[in-house]
């Protein structure tokens, strides 16, 4: 497998907040798989830094836990399991098993990425939940969290590409 082309969409220049907010995240959820793209399986698996395990696969499989444990967990309320991560293994969803399937893996995080902003079509963004530290937070406050949480790790892929092949960009 190769990873499919991506196409980034822009975030809005004008417009309210709530659309901004999400074409921020859109950006930068499309930023992480544009990093991916052309890749074949073993350069996705590939942890070119001796000193973490960190993989462009492993960085697409601990975002979809991310998104689902704070958009269907915490703010639905839902009974959903993590996908990658569990107290035996902590590390499966950022250092995947050498027998991890990228395809696979990839459409789990498209799924859950859709799953997610279904989640939260309905709602405000000063709707509120319980984090799990047991504070109460905005959607507003998820959103911002969310869009840095995938620039942090989008600084990390870009890191892992060029050197993986060279190729840089934003």
């Amino acid at each position: 497998m190769t990873a499919p082309e991506d196409t980034r969409r822009d975030p809005p220049v004008t417009g309210d907040e709530r659309a901004t907010l999400q074409g921020f995240l859109d950006f930068h959820r499309d930023t992480l798989m544009w990093k991916c793209t052309g890749l074949t399986d073993q350069q996705l698996k590939t942890r070119p830094f001796a000193t973490t395990d960190l993989s462009l696969l492993g960085l697409v499989r601990h975002l979809a836990d991310v998104e689902r444990s704070w958009f269907r967990r915490r703010v639905a309320g839902e009974d959903a399991p993590p996908i990658f991560y569990s107290r035996q293994e902590p590390d499966a969803d950022i250092d995947p098993p050498a027998d991890a399937d990228p395809e696979a893996d990839f459409a789990v995080w498209r799924a859950e990425v859709a799953a997610c902003d279904a989640t939260v079509a309905g709602r405000g963004l000063d709707d509120t939940f319980l984090s799990g530290q047991g504070d109460t937070r905005s959607l507003r406050w998820l959103y911002n969290h969310m869009i840095e949480e995938y620039a942090r790790h989008n600084g990390h892929a870009d890191l892992i590409r060029q050197a993986i092949d060279g190729a840089t960009g934003e």
